[in-house]
């Protein structure tokens, strides 16, 4: 066999092609016929770099999406308007906490804010509001909650009614008990909870014509307003 020394080929293919080209961790993009380049517009970091974690993509321009973007992570900065010709969720478990700073206006298309929250005022205003009610049809058993503001006493005759805990219902909670029957026989009276009282008393007695009461807490006890 006979033995040859070196031999030279040109790689040069007839197209217009080239090596690729651009700044370190550019991401590559077609210039033309098997011609690629980057731009630091558009760099992949495989390892830290200034304030950018390892594995990276950082885009500096405008992204257009036609289909579904899905993260399981969000940090947007600088957001003018979301369109959304559907419903909108926030958060999945119970635990979820959305935070925002500013006023918030809530409205329809067609009008003006229903719901009004002014940072500048530091009060909220509504149209119209109605609080959660409880129609109350039984004489014993029966212990407010955090869930309902309006209980109605529809039950006849004496009704014994109590107050869950004023810790519970956390300092500055507001509860209405309104009794319903025109002409009740007995009385209404609400209990507190374990040792706690309602404006010093540890019971509160409803009676005459459609009597009510109006309740706050204060986070360790109950008192009439």
């Amino acid at each position: 066999m006979a033995n040859f020394g070196w031999a030279y080929i040109d790689c040069a293919d007839s197209g217009s092609g080239g090596q690729a080209a651009g700044p370190p961790g550019a991401v590559q993009f077609l210039t033309g016929s098997n011609a690629t380049s980057g731009s630091s517009q558009f760099l992949y970091h495989t390892a830290a770099y200034g304030s950018y974690a390892a594995s990276t993509l950082v885009l500096s321009g405008t992204l257009a999406v036609a289909g579904t973007i899905s993260a399981s992570h969000y940090h947007v900065e600088n957001v003018t308007e979301i369109d959304s010709s559907g419903s909108t969720y926030f958060g999945d478990t119970d635990g979820d906490i959305h935070i925002r700073t500013g006023s918030m206006l809530v409205g329809t298309a067609s009008a003006g804010s229903i719901l009004e929250v002014s940072t500048a005022t530091s009060q909220v205003k509504v149209l119209g509001f109605a609080g959660a009610y409880t129609r109350v049809t039984d004489t014993t058993g029966i212990t407010s909650s955090n869930v309902s503001y309006i209980y109605g006493i529809s039950a006849a005759g004496n009704v014994d009614f109590r107050l869950h805990s004023a810790s519970t219902a956390n300092s500055g909670g507001i509860y209405v008990i309104k009794d319903e029957v025109s002409s009740r026989t007995g009385q209404i009276t609400v209990q507190t909870s374990a040792t706690e009282t309602i404006d010093g008393a540890a019971t509160y007695q409803l009676s005459g014509s459609y009597p009510a009461i109006s309740l706050y807490s204060n986070g360790a006890n109950w008192f009439v307003f």
